[in-house]
């Protein structure tokens, strides 16, 4: 295998995907691996988001603005927005080279629709040669007969005249790897960890940016140069074809690694021995009665970041029951529980169950041995053995007792007031619109698991009232009139619900929803799901009635209501990667299915992409042809280096259509539930510590 060293990070091409100039390449970037681009040249702007999914298995969204490109006379821009998918069959060793299969602007209008195979090596560690073989556009420069052709004689003729225009969205998969094919080829040299130079056949004619956009092709041959700053952002200047130039900036990231330095959060406390425990309890409490024993661990705990709910104490074992506010790892906060209570409980206390609490329910219950936690806190091996001895079990039986000594009054009332952002994506007169404003939300715990909240925004400025594109949908009206809902000015109810959360039985979670659900939507909601605390499958179904809110997002509603509802699988794969299939009935009507894949880093980054098959047909559904789109979740922890439960997070749709709809309900679940079961405990235990 090539010897690894900086210079062997690869560089992104201006489609945004690790390649040469306009080729791709052999190479793949390192996994996980996050890259923006954006580049301009002769009218043609190319923002795109790639993602290393595995290590042999990378995606692309791309959004291009071009100029001129319906023709003479019309200075129209498309705004195009495409998919591509690379698979890498085989990675670089001594002898063989990595090899790349790929389809580029699979799932957009195919304006950049092409595949293609190739192949790169490193003939020695500074320097690597790139050879490939393309289709569609990337065939339409020095082409030649299909070498597929041998195997099956329809690898001969790729669909004429095929753009995409007509059936955008749509995967053609009957053009993949058909028609002429062409040879393209490259090589880059890497002189430090800093410096890139590259130069490349292209084998793309840029036959139809030539006829209309004022393109100019005189060459074959292109060049770039690439200086990579300390921030981690690449600056390229490149030259096409012998008559254009432009610019690209780069910013590559590993999600699994924050931008700042994590544990900046004050130190945790000291596991105090039992000797010590029994001193101070004779010295300053000795035998006090159990309220005023909580008092005390509830006020050591709140100092950490968490609140204490009741504390009950039976024979040598004391059971806690803990609302986590602070900690967006749920090891992190069971730790510090631990640390507390060795610190605040008699020595006679040898056991402790700790059983974390989200919306009144009991999600799980750790119990640690107090010995175990004095042994191995400065163990080189503590971490992995205090989860190998820690008793993880399903609490299912640990409801709220109020004679358990409790902390947590009701009702309970909370408040906040802070800006909040909305954007849209994607509209032809205007890629990115927002609106600004000022959020009142509040909540009221009435009883345990029993949860009024509200939350009222105010529109400051923005400009997502200036969209003109009205739904031209021919199937019920669910989501494309989302620019109805933008125009008031008014403050609109975000939502306000009534919630109520229980434990039916062992390994079984449940939910009602009631009111007004979303900001189009309210109604009624049910769940209720089916999630072991030592499983990594977990089934769910959500039967809701929806009706449609009137456009000011007020009080009122309209005359269209629907009964929707799913059953839902999910599977934590391993390795970061969450699966999930929602089949059911959606928001028009429709009958169909979502499939989901996530990948989740350790300190709670999340990005995937899921796509929706329902019986509305690709022509009734319209532009886009599916629902698909990607997802990302940024946690404020990996930007601050601290920990916190907040962030932010966005999901990317190419279009917003009708078909595949679901409603937008608050606090799913499973993922309320899955943090504290057995697989999450252990991807994340490494915080136990700390």
């Amino acid at each position: 295998m090539t010897t690894a060293s900086a210079q062997d990070r690869p560089t992104y091409s201006t489609y945004g995907t690790v390649g040469l100039i306009d080729m791709p390449s052999g190479e793949l970037a390192a996994d996980g691996e996050f890259a923006l681009t954006t580049n301009y040249y002769s009218g043609v702007l190319r923002n795109s988001l790639t993602f290393q999914i595995a290590p042999r298995l990378s995606g692309t969204f791309r959004y291009s603005v071009i100029d001129n490109y319906f023709g003479p006379g019309d200075d129209q821009e498309l705004y195009d927005r495409s998919f591509d998918v690379s698979y890498q069959i085989s990675v670089e060793g001594d002898v063989m080279p990595g090899v790349v299969v790929g389809l580029r602007d699979f799932g957009g209008t195919g304006v950049f629709g092409s595949e293609f195979v190739a192949a790169s090596k490193h003939v020695r560690p500074d320097l690597v040669v790139t050879g490939g073989i393309g289709w569609g556009r990337l065939a339409t420069y020095g082409s030649f007969d299909n070498p597929l052709g041998v195997l099956n004689d329809g690898f001969e003729t790729r669909p004429a005249g095929f753009t995409g225009i007509d059936d955008t969205g749509q995967v053609a998969f009957d053009t993949f790897f058909r028609g002429p094919a062409a040879l393209f080829g490259g090589v880059e040299w890497r002189p430090s960890d800093r410096l890139s130079f590259k130069a490349e056949y292209s084998s793309d004619a840029y036959e139809r940016e030539v006829d209309f956009a004022g393109f100019e092709r005189r060459s074959p041959f292109n060049f770039a140069a690439t200086y990579r700053m300390r921030n981690g952002v690449d600056l390229t200047g490149f030259a096409l074809h012998g008559s254009e130039v432009g610019m690209m900036a780069t910013l590559a990231f590993d999600p699994g690694r924050a931008r700042f330095t994590s544990g900046r959060e004050p130190a945790p406390p000291p596991v105090v021995p039992v000797s010590v425990a029994d001193q101070r309890a004779a010295a300053s409490w000795g035998d006090l009665p159990g309220e005023s024993l909580s008092a005390r661990v509830d006020a050591a705990l709140q100092a950490q970041g968490i609140e204490l709910e009741s504390l009950s104490i039976t024979g040598s074992t004391a059971t806690v029951r803990i609302r986590n506010t602070g900690y967006d790892a749920a090891p992190q906060a069971l730790g510090r529980t631990a640390r507390v209570l060795t610190a605040t409980l008699p020595g006679a206390v040898g056991t402790f169950r700790i059983v974390p609490v989200v919306r009144g329910m009991p999600t799980s219950a750790v119990t640690l041995r107090r010995a175990d936690l004095e042994e191995l806190e400065l163990a080189p091996d503590g971490t992995w053995q205090s989860f190998a001895r820690a008793d993880i079990s399903d609490a299912a039986e640990s409801r709220f007792d109020p004679a358990g000594a409790p902390l947590r009054q009701y009702p309970a009332f909370d408040w906040s007031l802070r800006p909040y952002s909305q954007q849209a994506f994607f509209d032809p007169d205007a890629p990115v619109r927002a609106d600004f404003g000022a959020q009142l939300s509040f909540g009221v715990d009435l009883a345990p698991g029993l949860i009024v909240s509200g939350a009222i925004r105010q529109k400051v400025v923005g400009n997502l009232d200036e969209s003109t594109r009205e739904s031209n949908s021919v199937i019920q009206r669910v989501r494309s009139d989302v620019v109805r809902y933008d125009k008031t000015e008014e403050a609109e109810i975000s939502h306000l619900t009534g919630e109520y959360f229980f434990r039916p039985g062992p390994d079984l979670y449940g939910r009602v929803t009631a009111g007004y659900l979303e900001r189009m939507y309210g109604g009624v909601s049910s769940e209720v799901l089916w999630k072991p605390v030592d499983s990594r499958l977990a089934l769910g179904a959500e039967l809701n009635y929806a009706v449609q809110r009137e456009f000011d997002s007020g009080f009122g509603f309209q005359d269209y209501d629907v009964v929707t509802g799913h059953a839902s699988a999910y599977y934590d794969l391993g390795g970061g990667y969450l699966g999930q299939i929602d089949a059911g009935r959606y928001l028009a009507g429709d009958w169909g299915a979502t499939f989901g894949l996530d990948r989740e880093f350790g300190n709670g980054f999340t990005v995937g992409a899921f796509f929706t098959l329902t019986d509305v047909s690709f022509e009734d559904f319209g532009e886009g042809s599916f629902d698909k789109g990607i997802r990302f979740s940024i946690p404020l922890s990996w930007i601050v280096g601290e920990p916190s439960q907040r962030g932010f997070g966005s999901t990317i749709r190419p279009t917003t259509r009708d078909g595949g709809a679901r409603l937008d309900v608050r606090n799913r679940l499973y993922g309320l539930t899955r943090d504290y079961h057995g697989p999450e405990l252990q991807d994340n235990w490494g915080r136990f510590w700390r």
